[in-house]
């Protein structure tokens, strides 16, 4: 079961992207050496709160907070803790969805902390253009996998001109996403084009591909979140939740500048 919403309901899903694009651009701007995740968490539910939505992520399947803050080699599924302070040189991903109004809104984004090695900077870029390329690739009556080959695409080509292989972790993707957060379909990062459900006016995805500096591998911890690469290199995340309209795609969590 795919849902397939009206104008009207994906200009009120663009009511709670915004919400999200507002505490994701906050913490942004908080992320510093010495402060904590736990911190970042508060900040976003605070703003979550204050705009009359509910974080969709705390209690969901029991996870206890607002936020994904995953840190270095953790790839997704982060729990935000009071210990984990930020260092000088660390690379956190930081996931955050609302729900306003019975809708959900789920993005995420990748943000170097102080100084921020090459390395780094160019894996963080590389999975943002990859995520901008799969939503540049939506189109009415298109397919699924046009959006999942756009990614590895994007990947693969940042990657030659970053002189590496980016790591794309398969285990994880993208979904629909409309009354609830997660639903159908699944959207891998990568694929074959012209496969899989057929693009229609309505629908909503959230668009996430998540690269590695080494390998793609990945192994979640004892706390059954936590999601970690296997040869501890440092991963990035992005992610965007996007409406399929008669003219394109339209970006729900992108904030109106």
């Amino acid at each position: 079961m795919i849902e397939i919403k009206s104008t009207d309901q994906l200009a009120a899903m663009r009511g709670a992207g915004l919400v999200v694009a507002k505490a994701l651009a906050l913490m942004t701007d908080a992320v510093r050496p010495g402060v904590s995740t736990a911190e970042l968490d508060e900040l976003a539910e605070q703003t979550i709160r204050d705009a009359g939505a509910v974080p969709s992520f705390k209690g969901y399947q029991g996870f206890p907070a607002s936020i994904c803050a995953s840190v270095n080699e953790q790839v997704v599924h982060g729990i935000p803790s009071r210990s984990q302070v930020l260092a000088d040189g660390d690379l956190i991903s930081i996931d955050c969805g609302a729900i306003l109004d019975g809708w959900h809104g789920d993005a995420a984004v990748t943000v170097p902390v102080g100084t921020a090695g090459p390395a780094d900077l160019e894996l963080s870029e590389a999975t943002r253009r990859a995520m901008l390329a799969g939503i540049a690739a939506i189109r009415p009556d298109g397919r699924l996998t046009d959006i999942s080959h756009a990614v590895e695409t994007a990947a693969r080509t940042a990657g030659r001109e970053h002189g590496r292989r980016y790591g794309i972790v398969k285990e994880y993707g993208g979904h629909g996403i409309g009354t609830a957060m997660h639903m159908e379909p699944f959207l891998p990062n990568y694929g074959r084009p012209g496969k899989g459900t057929r693009l229609r006016v309505g629908m909503a995805v959230a668009i996430e591909p998540m690269l590695t500096l080494g390998s793609p591998s990945t192994d979640e911890l004892a706390d059954g979140w936590t999601v970690v690469t296997t040869d501890g290199s440092r991963a990035a995340h992005w992610e965007h939740t996007v409406g399929i309209t008669e003219d394109g795609p339209w970006v729900l969590t992108a904030p109106d500048e």
